[in-house]
């Protein structure tokens, strides 16, 4: 760790970019070892015609960035920016508004179901349709837009929120408007837009969950009555909105032994199950049954199975008709990976926006040994996760969007987002009920944490499971997409005895790595001489670069397993630590350079990028501990990280400062809780917390100097102080019921019909 060492270290790796650059010279005038060439064959890995469809699917584009290993913070704020547009702030404030005070959190727990009004007042105002273009009568919302839309609902009801939020990233819209017919898309759109139809789609079976592409769902071509079609056998399961859908999206494998196809291909195939008979289906599909409901943790959203037996369906039903047969994987994954980093991520900023606002509220307002307990440091610990988890969710947000915005669709991030947000998500909910306890735990109309509580595992588990995101798609699908030589270099040996081709992209492989084993060194050492001082957005800048490098390199490296990278589930899953927490990383320094005006918001930004930089460290480490070609591991930390670990978390100080910041009326809080919805109502829980907050820290301040001057408070003072008391009492209160689920409890059956005496008498009869 000596300035000695690292002067031998940098020394050796210029030799080795020597020696790299003469193979690499040597490349380009004569052919690579063909034994290297067949060590590759075997090695790399093989990708099937779904993995495929994946990779083809979607854009590329920071993702690229962070495997090259040389991303900045000012390519992204030069390149990418959001906002909401007028008409789409407008609805906020007012359609969505309205939906926000119709809603009865606890009664629609109660019911299982939401209101007959919210269902016809979703539908009436076109929130199925928010992301359907306005052409064909819908909304024509921005991917920001939508994930507003949900945020705000969420905050007051997870099932409307989840109800609004599926037709507009998991239904058929989406799929019909890239991929419909001119036909398909002028009968269904509109009645999509309006509300007339409720979509759902059935993709998750039994034997096939995150494993989408292995359902058994089958269909068979064939023709009936002069009829070209399809007999299917389907049952799905977990389908939201299946119980009321009036169109069902339903994907397949489809099969044609006797080659009935005159467009189109055997393979997975989507189609359009409507109801009821229509121009497609003249005699409906006979067979098709939605529901019975699925209970998800008591949740309140319909969730259900699809399934049909032998059942016929024309081949008019099939998305794009029949040229679009067996191109349903390739539909999937364009359309619904963009859903995948809108929704749920919207879902999990709404559940920490809340327990920003109302727990750091609520923690500001209860006390405990006569102080509030935001001032105790165990309570601090947790305001402090809280406020960093919503600052690095708003900034993943808003950066996706963007990029979104700016016409990509990167799978890739859409993975990272998902994982990312839902798993922050569950943090903030976790660390607000610890705070609020006993009012947590209550179920009741003032219970304002509970629910999102309870459903939270539900958006961990949806769209992929964060376990197989994590270990599975982040990294081993970004490597073969964003890195810029090896998909070229695997289609070079998928592709035959493409030898200039494969020595090419070898080439550029080992020069790439190269580069970034240097850049890691260099940056290295450039961090041992980098000092915060007043600058926290550019010390990071500088601690996110070296590790962008370090990815790079240690990628390059990860290549050596070839095709086994895709068993090595706890390799890749740190690998995919590393590019998550990079990709969150300069997030949080694009979102800071666009609202730095934000008094105190370099204090955030330095407790979010602290926990970023621990996070890459240990993924890393955990990288060189375990990765299993001998020797590999040691290399990579020898260019990366010589001197041992040098990132800590966060010291407690600054928690200290981040909780106070969002537990006291701040420009931090205001920024943090933006868009979250508090009813008008003033006995609301959330409308009473977010009114007690500057009326209790004003008592406090009041009684403080009371103290101080040994004086009473004036006439004017105590009634602020009264006013704090009052709301306070209200606030720490809890529901109770005379009976629960309408049975009375306290009935004959609990009279014991025993007595001491015949219980002991009994006994020592038995003696």
């Amino acid at each position: 760790g000596s300035p000695a060492s690292s002067s031998i270290m940098q020394r050796s790796m210029q030799r080795v970019a020597m020696r790299s650059a003469r193979v690499l010279a040597q490349s380009q005038r004569r052919p690579f070892i063909t034994p290297a060439y067949n060590l590759a064959k075997k090695i790399m890995p093989k990708i099937s015609d779904t993995e495929a469809a994946a990779l083809n699917s979607g854009t590329i584009c920071f993702d690229r960035d962070l495997f090259k290993g040389n991303p900045t913070t000012a390519e992204l704020v030069n390149k990418y920016s959001v906002k909401l547009t007028p008409e789409e702030q407008s609805f906020l404030d007012n359609e969505v508004e309205v939906l926000c005070e119709m809603l009865d959190n606890y009664q629609i727990d109660l019911d299982q179901n939401l209101p007959p009004e919210v269902w016809q007042y979703i539908r009436e105002q076109k929130m199925m349709g928010m992301v359907i273009p306005k052409k064909f009568g819908g909304l024509g919302f921005s991917g920001h837009g939508h994930a507003k839309v949900v945020e705000k609902i969420a905050g007051r009801n997870g099932a409307c929120a989840v109800s609004v939020m599926v037709p507009n990233s998991l239904g058929p819209g989406e799929l019909l408007y890239h991929h419909g017919t001119p036909e398909q898309q002028e009968y269904y759109l509109p009645r999509l837009s309006h509300g007339i139809d409720i979509p759902c789609f059935g993709l998750t079976g039994a034997a096939s969950g995150s494993d989408a592409a292995a359902m058994r769902d089958e269909g068979v071509v064939c023709v009936e009555n002069g009829v070209l079609g399809m007999r299917v056998n389907f049952s799905k399961r977990y389908i939201t909105l299946a119980p009321v859908a009036t169109l069902i999206g339903l994907a397949f494998r489809l099969r044609d032994p006797n080659g009935l196809l005159t467009e189109g291909k055997e393979g997975i195939t989507v189609a359009l199950l409507p109801k009821e008979s229509n121009q497609f289906a003249p005699n409906g599909i006979p067979g098709l049954e939605t529901g019975p409901r699925h209970n998800p943790l008591g949740a309140a959203f319909m969730n259900g199975t699809v399934k049909g037996n032998d059942v016929f369906i024309p081949m008019s039903c099939i998305i794009g008709g029949e040229k679009k047969a067996g191109f349903g994987w390739n539909m999937l994954m364009e359309c619904l990976g963009e859903g995948r980093g809108i929704s749920l991520p919207a879902l999990s900023l709404s559940n920490s926006k809340l327990s920003t606002l109302a727990v750091g509220g609520y923690a500001r307002v209860r006390k405990q040994f006569k102080v509030p307990i935001a001032s105790m440091e165990g309570v601090q610990e947790k305001l402090a996760n809280i406020g960093r988890n919503t600052y690095q969710i708003v900034a993943a947000q808003h950066l996706f969007d963007a990029i979104l915005a700016d016409k990509e669709k990167p799978t890739v991030l859409s993975a990272i987002m998902k994982q990312q947000c839902t798993e922050k998500g569950r943090q903030s909910i976790n660390e607000a009920m610890d705070v609020v306890g006993g009012a947590g735990i209550s179920k009741g109309p003032a219970n304002f944490v509970g629910s999102a509580y309870i459903a939270t595992p539900i958006a961990i588990t949806v769209e992929g499971a964060n376990a197989l995101t994590r270990s599975l798609i982040i990294f081993g699908q970004g490597l073969t997409r964003a890195h810029p030589h090896l998909r070229t270099l695997i289609e070079a040996i998928q592709h035959g005895d493409d030898m200039p081709t494969f020595n090419k992209e070898l080439a550029n492989i080992i020069k790439h790595a190269t580069v970034n084993a240097g850049r890691s060194v260099g940056r290295g050492l450039s961090c041992q001489v980098s000092f915060k001082g007043n600058d926290v957005a550019g010390y990071y800048e500088k601690q996110l670069s070296r590790f962008a490098a370090n990815f790079a390199f240690c990628s390059d490296v990860g290549l050596t397993l070839g095709g086994g990278l895709k068993t090595a589930e706890y390799i890749s899953g740190r690998y995919a630590d590393v590019l998550s927490n990079l990709y969150m990383g300069y997030a949080a320094l694009w979102y800071y350079q666009n609202n730095k005006n934000v008094k105190d918001l370099d204090k955030v930004l330095d407790l979010a990028m602290a926990d970023v930089c621990h996070n890459i460290q240990e993924a890393l480490f955990g990288i060189y501990q375990n990765f299993p070609v001998p020797l590999l591991g040691p290399v990579m930390k020898a260019a990366t990280f010589p001197r041992g670990r040098e990132y800590q978390p966060a010291q407690d100080k600054l928690k200290r400062q981040v909780s106070e910041l969002i537990s006291t009326p701040t420009e931090v809080r205001a920024l943090l809780t933006e868009n979250v919805f508090v009813s008008k109502d003033p006995k609301d829980r959330v409308n009473q917390i977010a009114r007690c907050v500057p009326l209790a820290v004003e008592a406090d301040k009041i009684m403080s100097a009371c103290r101080k001057a040994k004086r009473t408070p004036m006439a004017e003072e105590q009634a602020t102080i009264d006013a704090a008391e009052e709301l306070r009492e209200q606030i720490i209160q809890v529901d109770a019921f005379d009976v629960l689920a309408e049975k009375e409890h306290n009935t004959s059956s609990m009279q014991p019909t025993w007595t001491v005496q015949r219980v002991e008498g009994g006994e020592k009869a038995s003696q």
